[in-house]
């Protein structure tokens, strides 16, 4: 463990003000010194690092050059000028910025940090449903790894999911590999929805009756849920979207009380920037996500840490998918 000195503790303290409602005093001590250091040694090392939503507030708020969710990491993995990524998320996410900046060093702190969605299918099951349906367009969540991403025709985000299907101007399309983010995309759009039975561990434990008994217990409050929940919690929430647009619709309608159906960490890290809002937070952890630590990506600045790497011929398809999505418009 770092020493917590009086210098760290003059030099972190504007940022402790801003975290104080979501991370106890008596943990400052702790994060601190590891925040001071891998911010010194960032800049040193010309890296930048990416933290997803659903990282904890000392990672997301404390040393994270770029927040988002997988469109918006997406997007700014594809732009850093940085020599050295660091991805602060789970190892798809690694893989997709190591696609867009073959030349670059991508880091993961933990290997590890998997993912439910991306584990439920491979690049031969994408065939097979080729051979079953054959012409059909494959459009694949960015939740997949790079062999599946390879196989596909483009990639989508639960954010952008609708757009760009419906930018294919095609009938139907298979659809991949979350079976309830599919489900949503079908009651937004004409085209017909081949999908897969892919579930997001976090996602899928929420239940309507959960839903139901929060609003019971907390009148007035505006629940907000992410389209990888079952399609009858959906029904349940005043608004349904990306973790992007969940977050935004908090900062532009500013509710008395909020409570997001989603990850855990997300409702501390949108509670950080909307100080006058009360959270209710359910709280469903990833278990991946939570695999990144300060002193994981400390590691990592000073030599340690996963380097992705992907061989250059399946580096090629798989970027195309994920360019494919990049270029439809994302207002």
């Amino acid at each position: 463990m770092l020493a917590y000195t009086p210098e760290i503790a003059a030099s972190t303290a504007q940022l402790y003000q801003k975290v104080s409602k979501v991370i106890p005093e008596i943990e400052w001590p702790f994060h601190a010194p590891y925040i001071a250091e891998i911010n010194r040694l960032k800049r040193e090392r010309d890296a930048v690092i990416l933290a997803h939503n659903y990282q904890t507030p000392e990672i997301y708020h404390g040393v994270a050059d770029i927040v988002g969710d997988s469109l918006q990491l997406a997007h700014e993995a594809a732009n850093t000028k940085a020599s050295i990524i660091i991805m602060a998320g789970v190892y798809f996410m690694a893989e997709t910025a190591k696609l867009l900046n073959p030349d670059k060093t991508v880091l993961i702190p933990d290997k590890l940090a998997g993912c439910s969605l991306a584990d439920s299918i491979t690049g031969a099951d994408v065939r097979l449903l080729r051979q079953k349906y054959p012409g059909v367009p494959v459009v694949t969540y960015v939740n997949s790894s790079v062999d599946v991403k390879a196989e596909s025709d483009i990639c989508i985000t639960s954010g952008n999911a609708v757009r760009v299907v419906e930018s294919l101007g095609v009938p139907r399309v298979i659809c991949l590999p979350d079976e309830y983010l599919s489900n949503y995309i079908a009651k937004h759009t004409k085209v017909e929805i081949i999908s897969w039975k892919g579930h997001c561990e976090v996602h899928e434990r929420f239940t309507a009756q959960e839903l139901r008994d929060y609003r019971v217990s907390n009148p007035g409050a505006i629940i907000l849920a992410h389209p990888e929940c079952p399609p009858d919690v959906l029904l349940e929430a005043d608004f349904v979207g990306s973790t992007f647009r969940m977050s935004q619709y908090v900062k532009d309608n500013k509710p008395a009380k909020v409570i997001m159906i989603t990850e855990c960490s997300m409702s501390d890290n949108v509670a950080v920037e909307n100080p006058d809002v009360e959270f209710v937070r359910p709280c469903n952890l990833c278990p991946h996500m939570k695999r990144i630590t300060l002193p994981k990506i400390l590691e990592c600045l000073q030599g340690g840490g996963t380097e992705v790497t992907i061989a250059p011929e399946l580096a090629a398809r798989a970027r195309l998918a994920v360019e494919r999505m990049l270029a439809v418009p994302h207002g």
